[in-house]
């Protein structure tokens, strides 16, 4: 299940039951959006914060503040639960990275367990090429080097670029998750892109990848 979009009728029903005082239907909720929370940790846990912090302790401890917190989110309830969920494991890990990383927490970010494909179809988009059955090669080299210039870019970057095209969050979805205004998110984004788009150029990498 992807933490995106309105929420499901199983999840609005089951926050209805929590609203009713139904302490199982909170723990059904959580274990409804534990995979993709989990999968939404994992990709930024590098190497370094990995040897630290276990995915399933990081997605345990998202969780128990989201129960501390849920009262809030039925008095508000302006955003869709998995949104909301989003926001607390970003500041989760965000904490995370300077209890463990201290004060080198952002230079400590090299390397990412991001997807192949995905990152070859951004490197590709973003030099604006298509790619041909003869450069698999190629391909393999462009997915590495994207993983790694998308480590090393500024946090706010890193995570606009994850979260809308290795997670296809909307721009308005990002705004929520960041608790920003959208026009600024779709701005930070634009510049995110440009970013990338030179470093991969420093690189050696060109518009045709030749």
């Amino acid at each position: 299940m992807a933490l995106r979009g309105a929420n499901s009728t199983d999840t609005d029903r089951l926050i209805q039951s929590v609203r009713k005082g139904d302490r199982e239907a909170l723990e059904r909720l959580l274990a409804r959006h534990r995979p993709a929370l989990r999968r939404f940790l994992e990709i930024r846990l590098d190497s370094g914060l990995r040897q630290r912090v276990d995915p399933s302790d990081a997605v345990q401890e998202t969780q128990a503040e989201a129960a501390r917190r849920i009262e809030a989110y039925l008095r508000d309830g302006t955003m869709p639960f998995a949104i909301w969920l989003r926001r607390i494991a970003y500041d989760r890990l965000i904490m995370l990275r300077r209890r463990h990383m201290g004060a080198d927490c952002r230079a400590a970010t090299r390397d990412l367990p991001l997807p192949d494909r995905s990152s070859v179809d951004l490197g590709r988009h973003v030099l604006a090429h298509s790619a041909t059955p003869s450069e698999q090669l190629v391909r393999r080299e462009l997915g590495e080097r994207v993983r790694q210039s998308i480590a090393g870019l500024d946090e706010d970057d890193r995570e606009l670029i994850l979260m809308r095209n290795y997670e296809g969050l909307s721009n308005l979805e990002v705004a929520q998750v960041l608790d920003i205004d959208p026009p600024t998110a779709s701005k930070r984004y634009g510049r995110a892109l440009l970013r990338l788009r030179a470093v991969l150029m420093s690189c050696g990498f060109t518009e045709s990848l030749s």
